[in-house]
């Protein structure tokens, strides 16, 4: 985006503007950063409930005879094995094996998938599907403008969905709804595909709607939530969230210079199936070569916070002839409102990935220890 272009509203944006929000420039979107207190959003979302305007993100439709082989060329998953009724998180690369996106793809039914990119990418990877397409049997359709998605995060989640939904059999559904999958349910009249996933490690749901039936959604789970703590929350929250679940965001920890063998993420890539993925090759040699970097979790020894392009460095051995030697960089990082320390994400040379290694972080020109953890930080309670 330029500095002379308007950012974009969801159909959402008045109902921010009502409850006070403040607003960032996110991937080209003027989206609430925080309502009163980001701090308290946090804990909400922990605690009892939070209500997340997600319209920002993007919405692809892949149809057609050949929807599933495919989208096991364009991703990295393998799609063909993925049940109606279910969902994959996923990546798409280029030639390079770098990592152009990641996103979560839906089967809704044998021949046709939903295909959720991140914001800021959802035009490149709509535009990569239609490109990637020639020669399928298959329709690309970016419903990204026309489809709004809202959602509830937190452990009063299940309780204040199940409080909308249109009878006792779409309740039954909603109890019984699996993490990453999917039902469709009526609320308050509006059709809704309604996930069972989220980007904040609580149990949670995402509601994927026509966009200009969003506010009707938005005020009747506003309403629905009062008796259950929930309260809406912007992109500070869901940073802080997200980070404590030590999940990654593109831009941060993945990017075009990322693979996923360095950001821990070679699990979603599947060299069994048969096609010629994107990026396979390249992945194949990144595999057998081993990352330089990995992805790790850092727990601070102190109590300042690492931040984003923070320089990481080998502990010192106390000599005083001794250069600092960097070993990594943090991705993202600040102080844990759950675990009360802070934490962050860094690429670390594969010698100091071990949990239980020390390191230092520069901090603003003062080396701080911070102590290798496993991830996520925080996992919530089943």
């Amino acid at each position: 985006m330029t500095a002379t272009t308007t950012p974009q509203h969801t159909a959402l944006h008045a109902e921010h503007e009502k409850l006070g929000a403040s607003f960032t420039d996110f991937g080209g979107w003027d989206m609430p950063l925080k309502y009163a207190s980001e701090l308290a959003e946090h804990r909400a979302v922990r605690e009892a409930a939070g209500l997340f305007d997600l319209s920002h993100m993007g919405e692809v439709w892949i149809s057609g005879a050949d929807a599933a082989v495919f989208l096991n060329t364009a991703l990295v998953g393998n799609f063909a094995v993925t049940a109606v009724g279910k969902a994959k998180y996923s990546l798409i690369c280029n030639e390079e094996g770098g990592i152009v996106d990641d996103l979560i793809v839906y089967r809704v039914a044998e021949t046709r998938f939903l295909v959720v990119p991140n914001a800021g990418n959802a035009p490149v990877v709509a535009q990569l599907l239609t490109e990637r397409a020639a020669g399928f049997d298959v329709e690309v359709t970016d419903a990204s403008a026309e489809t709004g998605l809202i959602a509830v995060q937190g452990p009063n989640s299940a309780a204040i969905v199940s409080g909308v939904v249109a009878d006792d059999a779409e309740r039954a559904a909603v109890a019984d709804l699996a993490y990453y999958a999917w039902t469709a349910v009526t609320v308050g009249g509006i059709d809704v595909l309604l996930a069972r996933t989220g980007y904040t490690g609580e149990d949670g749901f995402e509601l994927f709607i026509p966009a200009d039936r969003s506010p009707e959604l938005w005020q009747l789970l506003i309403a629905a939530g009062e008796d259950n703590g929930l309260v809406p929350c912007g992109l500070a929250a869901r940073d802080s969230l997200r980070l404590e679940a030590g999940m990654p965001l593109y831009g941060n920890e993945l990017g075009l210079d990322t693979t996923p063998f360095t950001a821990n993420l070679g699990g979603v890539v599947s060299f069994k199936k048969a096609e010629d993925f994107v990026g396979r090759a390249a992945l194949e040699a990144a595999k057998e070569a081993g990352p330089r970097r990995v992805l790790v979790g850092l727990k601070g020894l102190g109590r300042r916070a690492g931040r984003g392009g923070y320089a990481v460095f080998a502990p010192s051995s106390g000599a005083t002839d001794e250069a600092p030697r960097e070993i990594g960089v943090i991705t993202s990082g600040q102080p844990s409102p759950t675990l009360g320390y802070p934490v962050a994400l860094a690429q670390l040379d594969v010698p100091y990935s071990e949990v239980g290694t020390t390191v230092d972080v520069d901090l603003r020109g003062k080396r701080e220890p911070f102590e290798v953890v496993a991830l996520p930080f925080y996992k919530r309670n089943a």
